[in-house]
């Protein structure tokens, strides 16, 4: 580990005390600046793809339930243990039937982990934030609340149930071939990673070139 330390100041700077008319050169400019405060709830923030906000279980337009197959998936990459789920087999050789799916959002950390892990995209985070309660059974979501939290966000946001795709059902950075079937879905071109900074510097794969971020 390396250990910069501050250049000692010279006698000019002690005497005129030089980070205190930086801060008050800092102090001033902001004093001109435009405020940058939105005006919540009356000013709205913008949503943008990929937005981690209340989860929901994607219902599947021709069975009209769940599309999760109970393949544990995100319970086990979860690293706040809040996802819960139970299943039956009718024998070995059949697919499993979820019979309950439980989030306990007071514990969730919103990492995306469960959205991005999951091979049929059977489970999103919305982009509804205003979800608040004054108990803790409010925000427990079962199987029917999760699917009810996918149907008011159906109603109330502009997409469409058919074409509706969520950036993490798309990992960035692995190729078609890796993908599941369902993961194999068409995303906004600054999601995928060659539109982006990874860090402060990024490799092009294809060039070989360094870009550095700013």
């Amino acid at each position: 580990m390396i250990i910069q330390y501050k250049p000692k100041r010279d006698w000019l700077e002690t005497i005129i005390h030089l980070e205190i008319l930086q801060g008050m050169a800092l102090t001033l400019r902001k004093l001109f600046s435009r405020p940058i405060t939105r005006q919540y709830p009356k000013e709205k923030p913008t949503f943008y793809p990929g937005f981690r906000g209340q989860h929901a279980l994607v219902r599947d337009p021709q069975s009209g339930t769940s599309k999760c197959v109970a393949c544990m998936r995100c319970a086990q990459v979860c690293p706040s243990r809040c996802i819960s789920i139970r299943y039956h087999q009718d024998d070995d050789h059949s697919p499993r039937i979820m019979d309950s799916f439980e989030i306990e959002a007071l514990r969730c950390v919103y990492c995306g982990y469960c959205v991005e892990v999951c091979p049929v995209n059977a489970i999103t985070m919305t982009d509804v934030f205003e979800y608040s309660a004054y108990d803790r059974e409010s925000i427990f979501f079962d199987k029917d609340k999760l699917l009810s939290n996918w149907d008011d966000f159906m109603r109330t946001s502009p997409y469409d149930q058919e074409t509706y795709v969520n950036p993490f059902w798309r990992p960035r950075g692995l190729p078609e071939s890796e993908l599941t079937a369902a993961s194999r879905v068409s995303v906004p071109d600054d999601w995928r990673i060659e539109n982006q900074f990874v860090g402060v510097r990024y490799q092009k794969p294809e060039t070989g070139r360094q870009r550095t971020g700013e």
